[in-house]
């Protein structure tokens, strides 16, 4: 399961894009380099997630990149997306894994190292792990983590860590010195004047640090 995880993981914010339409600004991130984009939309509805939902998945399919659904298995299944990301206090990756099949990816957001080895243990083929450094967008979770945190976390087990939380490309190759193996990014991207250079940053940075896969 080498490919189960994202190496430069997107997570999509409305509020985020400086007022651009978000697709727009996907497109620019996939030409640079993003792999995974996460649909993450808690205020809208159903159907106005399927519409979205389905425009990312053809926009993904474009760039070969993969389509995870933030939480919600229908929306999920609805636009043949790749997979789903759980919140922490979601349902089991198991019972997600039942639903979608085998070949779905699973990935679980966590904040604390007790949260990853619960996540690692319940079958997910990837953690999303911080907020490693301070961002806006996950001060409700509290204070940054750090990179002692991420270190212990990233030494447990086999499940591959992806690290969130105040990212940009020059923190890439310290990540990867503490286990890293890959980096999910929300304003770092969506809130940039290139998009795409943003990525690219970002996605080269991973790809010239350190000789992880």
């Amino acid at each position: 399961m080498a490919d189960r995880f994202p190496r430069l993981y997107l997570v999509t914010d409305l509020q985020a894009t400086l007022g651009r339409p978000l697709l727009e600004v996907l497109a620019d991130a996939l030409n640079g380099g993003v792999d995974a984009v996460q649909l993450r939309a808690k205020d809208f509805s159903g159907h106005d997630l399927v519409a979205l939902g389905a425009q990312i998945r053809t926009l993904c399919d474009r760039h070969n990149a993969r389509l995870l659904v933030n939480d919600r298995i229908d929306i999920a299944l609805a636009v043949r997306a790749d997979g789903v990301h759980l919140p922490a206090n979601s349902f089991s990756p198991a019972d997600a894994r039942r639903l979608l099949g085998p070949d779905a990816w699973i990935g679980v957001s966590t904040h604390t190292p007790a949260e990853a080895r619960a996540a690692c243990a319940a079958g997910a083929d990837f953690i999303v792990f911080g907020p490693v450094f301070d961002t806006p967008s996950k001060r409700a979770f509290g204070r940054p983590l750090g990179l002692d945190a991420l270190g212990s976390v990233t030494c447990v087990g086999a499940t591959p860590v992806v690290a969130i939380g105040g990212i940009t490309a020059a923190h890439v190759p310290v990540l990867r010195e503490h286990g890293a193996r890959g980096v999910a990014v929300i304003s770092a991207i969506l809130a940039a004047a290139d998009p795409r250079d943003a990525a690219h940053a970002l996605i080269t940075a991973w790809k010239q640090g350190g000789k992880q896969s």
